[in-house]
Formats: C-alpha cells, sequence, structure tokens
C-alpha cells in the first residue's frame, strides 16, 4: 500500500478503552469519550460496548453522523450559535437521540430554547424528581427513552483554559436564566485544556477543573438548578482527576499521540495511532520520509520537542516538516531507505481529520479499513 497512511493497532486500541473504562467505573463516573479524536463509527462502538455512557462531539456535523449510526446520547461540547439552520439540525438529531449542548450565555439559551420535540417536559419531569439521587437521574433519561425529547443545556464553565465558559460563580445565575427561557439545564461542564502543559501542569489543571466544577455546582443549587451532570476531563488530566465529578470526556486516551507521550500521560507502548511512511532520502545525515503536515498535522505546541516522534526509535524527532515530507533527526544507523518507519503524530485528532479511513491491524496484519466517517464534518 502506497505511503503515508494512518494505521491504528486494534490490540492497542481496544487496551486504551478498556483501560479508561475500568478506571472510571472503578471511581464510579461516567465516562462520556470524545469522539473527534477518531470520527470513527467502530471505535465509538468499541467505546460504548465497553461501558461508555454516551459520547461528546464537536460539531453538530458530528452529531449527525453518530445518531445516523444509531448513536442515542450525544453531548456537543463546544459552544454552538443557534442559527435558524444550527436549530433545525439539532432538532433532526434530537428526534432520535437525546441531546445535550454547552452554553455560556444567555443569549445563546434563548435562541436554544425550545428546539426539539416536546413530546416530554424535561423541566416538568426534573421538578417532579426531586426525590431521586443525583447519580441516578442520568440513566432515566439516557438510551432510547432520550430521544424526542426538547434539546437541553449543560453551563459552561472556565476553569483555567480560558477558551469559553463563564466564571464558576456565575453558572447559577446563566441557569436561571436559561430556564427562564425554556432551556432546561441538567448540569455544569468544563475543559481543562491548560493541563497541555509540562512538569505539573496536569496535576494543576485537574486541581482547577474540580475546584471551579464544584463551584459552579453550588451556584446551581443557591440559585434552584440541581446540577444532575457534573462533567470535566481530558486525557492529560484524567489520571488526576479530582472529586466532585459525575463524568469525565477524554478523547485521545484511545489512540495516544506524541503529545501525550511527551507529558508522561501515556508510555510507547500504549500509543495505538500511528503515521506508515517511506524513507526517501539521507540527505545531510538525516531520515527524510514522505510524510508532511497534510498527514500528520501541523500542531506543535511550544514545549514540544519536535513535529512528532517515530515509535521504534524514542530518541528520534521530527525536526522539520513541510506540506509532504517530515526531516527527523536520530543518532545511530539511519534506517535505509526505502524502508518503512512508524511516525506518532504530534495531535492524533489533527492527523485523523485529514485521511479518509484507518487501516486496522492486529498482531502486524492489516485486517480491516475503517472509514473515517466524520471527516470534515468541521460545521
Amino acid at each position: 500500500m502506497q505511503t503515508p497512511f494512518l494505521v491504528v493497532d486494534r490490540g492497542i486500541l481496544a487496551a486504551n478503552i478498556e483501560r479508561a473504562q475500568r478506571w472510571a467505573d472503578d471511581r464510579g463516573l461516567r465516562l462520556r469519550p470524545h469522539v473527534k479524536t477518531h470520527k470513527c463509527v467502530e471505535i465509538g462502538r468499541m467505546q460504548t460496548e465497553a461501558g461508555a455512557s454516551g459520547i461528546t462531539v464537536a460539531t453538530i456535523g458530528e452529531a449527525e453522523v453518530f445518531a445516523d449510526a444509531g448513536f442515542d446520547d450525544l453531548f456537543v461540547a463546544y459552544p454552538l450559535w443557534p442559527s435558524d439552520e444550527a436549530r433545525a439540525r439539532v432538532a433532526a438529531v434530537s428526534a432520535r437521540a437525546r441531546v445535550l449542548i454547552g452554553i455560556d450565555s444567555a443569549e445563546a439559551a434563548a435562541g436554544w430554547a425550545g428546539t426539539g420535540s416536546h413530546s416530554t417536559d424535561l423541566l416538568a419531569l426534573k421538578r417532579s424528581q426531586n426525590a431521586v439521587e443525583c447519580d441516578q437521574f442520568p440513566e432515566t433519561l439516557s438510551g432510547p427513552g432520550g430521544a424526542g425529547r426538547e434539546v437541553r443545556a449543560l453551563i459552561e464553565v472556565d476553569s483555567g483554559h480560558h477558551r469559553s465558559g463563564v466564571p464558576a460563580e456565575l453558572a447559577g445565575e446563566l441557569a436561571v436564566a436559561a430556564e427562564a427561557c425554556g432551556l432546561g439545564v441538567e448540569g455544569v461542564f468544563t475543559f481543562p485544556g491548560h493541563s497541555y502543559a509540562p512538569g505539573e501542569g496536569r496535576a494543576k489543571a485537574a486541581g482547577d477543573e474540580a475546584s471551579a466544577l464544584v463551584s459552579a455546582a453550588d451556584s446551581l443549587r443557591e440559585a434552584g438548578v440541581q446540577p444532575w451532570v457534573i462533567s470535566g476531563g481530558s486525557t492529560p488530566s484524567l489520571a488526576a482527576t479530582g472529586p466532585g465529578l459525575t463524568e469525565s470526556r477524554p478523547g485521545v486516551y484511545v489512540f495516544n499521540d506524541a503529545q501525550q507521550w511527551e507529558l508522561g500521560s501515556c508510555g510507547p507502548e500504549d500509543i495505538a495511532l500511528t503515521c506508515h511512511a517511506t524513507v526517501v532520502s539521507h540527505a545531510g545525515g538525516r531520515l527524510v520520509l514522505d510524510s508532511g503536515s497534510k498527514v500528520l498535522g501541523a500542531d506543535r505546541p511550544p514545549w514540544a520537542s519536535g513535529f512528532g516522534r517515530l515509535l521504534d526509535h524514542p530518541d528520534a524527532r521530527i525536526v522539520i516538516l513541510s506540506e509532504h515530507h517530515a526531516v527527523a533527526e536520530l543518532a545511530g544507523p539511519l534506517p535505509p531507505l526505502g524502508s518503512t518507519v512508524r511516525v506518532v503524530p504530534n495531535h492524533a485528532c489533527n492527523a485523523v481529520n485529514l485521511v479518509d479511513a484507518l487501516e486496522i491491524v492486529e498482531a502486524g496484519r492489516r485486517v480491516a479499513t475503517w472509514a473515517v466517517a466524520a471527516r470534515g464534518r468541521n460545521g
């Protein structure tokens, strides 16, 4: 097969999924994985079959793809503006799946109010079930019975990433405003994106996440709104997740990547996704590969030591990246011209969104090709 192409080791993939699910189960947390990492129906099914309570998506397009494939519990974890087109598309998804959206403004709440089917008044249901324990309530709404209801919301709070979200202490105020205009609120969420930092950054971000979510949940309770869902999670901060959460939404853990490897979130034995590339030159005493930014992506955070790594040469780094080629430096003999090497992309999510399919291997043999079904569904 002509290089470059992305390969997933199914055994490592399954082990990563099972390990994260077991970690969540042991702590009494629901796991709602972020499928923007893989955009692949087959992998999503592996996650739900392992015990995931639902899935997280980044866009309406991703929600449509996974709802079409039978996934019936979806959370769109980014602020969406309620244009007429967006409302119509989300309403169509809500006819066949339970849909939660994230909001961080009263204006967005007003726009989303009433979106979807009116077959069940969720707010009345919640008010009539005050005696139900918080950790039991989501099960009464998830699964097939959740489809055909109005779209509902989680309040996004800023826990230190400073991308979107309200201050934790204002979450209750926004929840009251949302419910006043008819948008039911089920809880709060955050994304501790500042966990992508070396040293103590992962643990600090997890602490910030727990503190913000606990404060936001208290703010909802003080405003008379029960936070049934208290949702956080990122792959780097997962192991350090603090108390107070009911749900975690990691994404990259299914594959892992060069960023996670460098941060210490995984070891090379946990990396399921690689790009197979051919050595096309030894110019300058370095390794030149036929895999550039158009298959690896171009992400390189300031702390990263390169544009990617080589799985079988842990000390090697990709030091130059152009559209169609990568230049790697490594000590010792260079792999021969014409040979294939396994490149670990810096950011798995970006690399996957650049290809139409993933080649699946088991015990070194290619056994299947899985479509990246939600590739390019960026809106």
